[in-house]
């Protein structure tokens, strides 16, 4: 397990380009199972949950190759990768190995659809990930089996060299025929239950439509990946998409957007640090409601072109709503506030003047980190599982440093902006979790003038 030593007080200066999107990454990467011809995609990102994936893919046979070009321009980020599923190994799903790694990433559930798809079967083992609370899959099994699908229980016993007995339970879901289009209502907007439908749908016969599907911009840069490789996907970023099946998808080549997670984590932390930084190529019509929510934490964010860029404030005060009440934040299907900067929305507003009522709806466990922050001195009062209130500070007092363990990904970095605001030296153990969703974050932040140790145990 690795740590993190900061030491707190330093202002960040200069430009920080977000990396590709993780999500999008996980979405677009399973994709690549849809076809026999060669996908390009570009700027992925060096991080974990990725990486796992690929390794996934490389497991049951995916021919990859990292494509190295010379770059001048800083603001071409991430790396290209090419992939070639001509020789797809099926009988490598559902063994012991590919349970093992499946088992660590949530992302490996999308694997499901162009598995089913292109290969009328697939094994879906209890999916990791964050524990940030219940996280079901209802979504992806019953939308397979509206697509005519067959979905049973799976149970794997596997004994290592030093016979150790490990079991891995799961789904396996079995396409006796071919898929067959229909109409479906989701019981929810899930970004991910909407990404493996549609892989499943393109190939399926007939007419598939999707209400009320997620319609974040991974899902349509998704549409419009599959769209290029010959798939007929209508209703592209709306809630309603209309899938008529074709017989087979070709290669392309697809660009990943940047992370709006990691710019959302960049301008929270820009003000917590009283940071002068400019996010660079932010693609800022892909970033919904994000720089206002930090707007009305009373952030000032200037666009430059397709720069962001955040001035230093001695203060930033916290609005209210029209009627003079406590403002409230609270995360949505988009365009709505995404649940993944809930975390520091909250650590951004510990320092603002002003108090704001933090509501996390989706998962009843991803608040309980703030314990750690009222530790450092934080005056925040966790009301229920997914509401704290957060009395901001308005810089009279100074957090304090501390030891601290990352529980997830955004939390992890919502600790970490805490500690690059705190006074003295912080430690943040299992930074693992950090390194699952941000790429080689502490040189890319010391760089900018961060003080940021990474110790290796």
């Amino acid at each position: 397990m690795s740590t993190f030593e900061i030491e707190g007080g330093h202002k960040l200066q200069g430009t920080i380009y977000p990396q590709g999107a993780k999500n999008e990454a996980l979405q677009v990467i399973c994709a690549v199972l849809l076809t026999s011809e060669k996908v390009v995609i570009e700027n992925i990102p060096d991080i974990r949950d990725v990486n796992h994936l690929i390794s996934l893919l490389k497991l049951i046979g995916v021919k990859v190759e990292e494509i190295h070009q010379p770059v001048a321009d800083k603001s071409v980020t991430g790396r290209t990768f090419s992939f070639l599923a001509d020789n797809v190994d099926t009988q490598m799903v559902g063994s012991s190995e590919f349970c093992s790694l499946a088992s660590r990433l949530r992302g490996s559930i999308m694997l499901a659809g162009p598995l089913l798809a292109r290969f009328g079967m697939a094994i879906v083992p209890q999916p990791g990930g964050d524990k940030i609370g219940r996280r079901r899959i209802d979504t992806h099994l019953t939308g397979m089996e509206n697509l005519g699908a067959k979905i049973e229980s799976f149970m794997l016993r596997a004994v290592d060299d030093a016979k150790h007995v490990t079991i891995y339970g799961g789904y396996k879901i079995v396409s006796e025929n071919s898929l067959h289009g229909c109409s479906m209502l989701l019981d929810e907007a899930s970004v991910t239950g909407t990404a493996n439908i549609i892989m499943a749908a393109v190939l399926a016969k007939g007419r598939t439509t999707i209400m009320n599907a997620a319609c974040e911009p991974y899902i349509y840069q998704l549409c419009e990946m599959l769209n290029r490789m010959g798939a007929r996907i209508s209703g592209v970023r709306s809630n309603r998409l209309v899938i008529d099946g074709v017989d087979s998808l070709g290669g392309t080549t697809h660009r990943l957007l940047p992370d709006m997670i990691e710019v959302g984590s960049f301008i929270g932390m820009a003000a917590m640090t009283q940071s002068d930084l400019t996010i660079g190529g932010v693609a800022l019509e892909h970033l919904g409601l994000i720089p206002q929510i930090f707007n009305r934490l009373g952030i000032e964010t200037w666009q430059k072109g397709n720069d962001l860029y955040i001035p230093a404030k001695e203060v930033y005060q916290i609005d209210r709503f029209m009627d003079g009440s406590i403002l409230t934040i609270s995360d949505a299907p988009w365009p709505g506030f995404t649940p993944d900067l809930i975390s520091i929305a909250l650590v951004t507003a510990i320092q603002a003047k002003g108090s704001v009522l933090i509501h996390q709806k989706m998962f009843e466990s991803r608040l309980f980190f703030v314990d750690k922050l009222i530790d450092m001195g934080a005056q925040i009062i966790l009301c229920d599982p997914h509401r704290a209130t957060v009395i901001g500070l308005a810089r009279e007092h100074q957090l304090r440093a501390t030891h601290m363990t990352s529980p997830d990904i955004r939390a992890g970095v919502a600790l970490l902006i805490a500690a690059m605001a705190a006074q003295g030296v912080s430690q943040i153990d299992n930074i693992e979790q950090i390194d699952r969703g941000y790429e080689q974050i502490d040189r890319r932040l010391n760089a900018l003038g961060a003080k940021i140790k990474r110790i290796e145990r």
